[in-house]
């Protein structure tokens, strides 16, 4: 396979697909696979195991987003049970967000998790499903042996293709490995993931352009996707247009022919 764009969509806080279907449709001619977020920065959503079926009945391709710090171990099981019904293989691991309100399970961790999707290819429970593809997340820094069993890597959103192509160098993966893009929608925006995610470093003059004008935050994305398929040292990027999908798609469906 060739450059794949992962587009992350928002998932419905409310019992309604609607804007979901939306955004695959507006989205669909510059996504190769859209990728659900699981109770994204600690609020209830829809199940991405869920919504991943739906992507996939609109003929696209899902990958489910599963954190630990929501579910314990039989949880678990009932998501791979589940996405096994459905059809969704593909799922990317994280630790999660601190949530809103309660607090986490503490019982699972990404690599237990891991561990448990891999023993599901022994048991008969799954008997004639298709085997599922497991996803990490990583910062810009020394990776983890056990996440290097991963079949695909998801990698910090940075502005900075140049600290992305370091970073790269330095790595040896077996699996596919995405660079993380992220659309600014607003100067509070920056300042919230400056303060949010370490080492992320956010150029002052795009946090001004965004400022004076909303369109310089998609533009400077679209930008990043371009470099990033140009450098040819990944296999694709985990786009985050946030709310500005219709912008975003408008662009890359024309830069990326």
């Amino acid at each position: 396979m060739g450059f794949e764009v992962v587009c992350e969509v928002e998932p419905p806080m409310r019992p309604d697909l609607t804007r979901v279907r939306h955004q695959i449709g507006v989205l669909s001619p510059v996504a190769d696979s859209f990728l659900i977020p699981d109770n994204h920065i600690g609020r209830a959503t829809v199940s991405s195991v869920a919504v991943a079926h739906e992507v996939q009945a609109m003929g696209a391709r899902g990958i489910a987003c599963l954190n630990s710090r929501d579910r314990n171990l039989l949880g678990f099981r009932r998501d791979l049970l589940t996405a096994a019904a459905y059809g969704v293989e593909r799922f990317l691991f994280v630790y999660g967000d601190k949530p809103s309100a309660g607090g986490r399970t503490s019982e699972l961790t990404v690599r237990a998790m891991m561990d448990e999707t891999r023993a599901a290819g022994d048991d008969a429970a799954f008997a004639g499903c298709g085997p599922f593809q497991v996803g990490v997340t990583s910062g810009l820094r020394k990776v983890p042996e056990w996440k290097k069993a991963a079949d695909f890597m998801f990698v910090q959103v940075s502005y900075s293709i140049e600290n992305l192509l370091r970073w790269r160098e330095s790595v040896e993966v077996d699996g596919p490995v995405y660079a993380g893009v992220m659309v600014l929608a607003s100067g509070g925006m920056a300042r919230n993931l400056a303060s949010s995610i370490p080492d992320i470093d956010i150029p002052a003059e795009l946090v001004e352009a965004v400022e004076r004008d909303r369109s310089a935050g998609v533009a400077a994305a679209c930008e990043q996707v371009l470099a990033v398929r140009e450098s040819g040292a990944f296999d694709g990027v985990h786009l985050v247009p946030v709310s500005r999908y219709r912008e975003v798609a408008a662009v890359l469906e024309r830069e990326l022919r």
